[in-house]
């Protein structure tokens, strides 16, 4: 029996592996097929369509998005402000709110659960949104346009309010009785025990970050602040008007043959998400301890 027991969980083994290994690579295949055809020559994707190996290789879709660098550098410059900003400080306020409601001796913990919660399922609209943004705060033209909407969310508060509930209370007691005060036992103690779940948010809300653009179409017409992804969207935008007249633009002698269309499209793809999933297996660790709320036992 034990033999046997061990030959099925061997088995078991062997097809989870498969099965996961199977998942990763039509996860990664998409992202290969991409950079591939942002190295493939425009005439060669018209006569062979995509493929995972450039068919004619050709930078010439890098060379036309790095003619002028210090736009492509200044909307970096902005999404990595917008990001770095954006995360610490949503990070902070998150943990806040979640450990002011997760703490049982709080008299007003429920109702102000009940507070968060609300925003959840209601929302004022993009018109008073757009207003308050532009007439009261005067963010119009102003990175704090795109960070300030997004630095609380209902939804992560409630998470790191599970998160934090599970650290034992006879913890915070032992350091009152030492003397410390709440700041500090916020900072130096519930902090550290909240790593993997401050790490799994912040990957979260970077994430949210890096890809906004829809706040920053409404709020920001100033190019030195245009972001990445808005920058991205613009170029796209740009691209479609160009093919959709190609008779206009071929009346004014531009030869559109040698543009290089779908092969910028796909160069800006690796331009924008390329970062991120660089910055993404240095959390993994903490990622996986994270999504496993509750498991901290006292």
């Amino acid at each position: 029996m034990e033999i046997y027991a061990n030959r099925r969980g061997g088995m078991a083994n062997i097809f989870f592996n498969a099965f996961f290994i199977v998942l990763s690579m039509l996860i990664v295949a998409p992202f290969i097929l991409i950079v591939s055809v942002s190295l493939t020559d425009e005439s060669a994707l018209a006569s062979f369509g995509y493929s995972f190996l450039p068919s004619r290789f050709s930078t010439l879709a890098y060379e036309y998005l790095l003619q002028t660098p210090m736009v492509i550098l200044r909307a970096y410059g902005n999404t990595l402000f917008i990001t770095l900003a954006g995360t610490l400080l949503s990070i902070l306020l998150t943990s806040i709110i979640g450990y002011v409601i997760s703490r049982r001796d709080y008299a007003l913990r429920s109702p102000l659960t009940v507070f968060v919660f609300i925003p959840m399922m209601f929302s004022g609209g993009l018109v008073p949104f757009y207003i308050l943004v532009t007439q009261y705060l005067h963010l119009k033209n102003s990175l704090w346009a795109i960070i300030l909407p997004g630095l609380l969310s209902p939804f992560y508060v409630l998470i790191m309010k599970g998160f934090m509930s599970k650290i034992p209370y006879e913890i915070i007691e032992s350091a009152k009785m030492d003397g410390a005060g709440e700041w500090r036992i916020f900072f130096r103690i519930i902090l550290p025990l909240s790593t993997p779940a401050l790490a799994t948010l912040g990957l979260f809300i970077a994430f949210n970050y890096w890809n906004e653009w829809f706040n920053a179409l409404l709020f920001i017409d100033d190019d030195r602040r245009v972001p990445l992804q808005l920058l991205l969207v613009r170029i796209m935008n740009t691209l479609d008007f160009l093919r959709n007249n190609s008779e206009y633009i071929q009346g004014l002698g531009i030869d559109m043959s040698q543009f290089p269309n779908e092969s910028v499209r796909m160069a800006l793809v690796v331009m924008v998400a390329g970062p991120m999933m660089f910055v993404f297996p240095f959390f993994q660790r903490y990622f996986v301890q994270g999504m496993t709320v509750g498991s901290l036992k006292g």
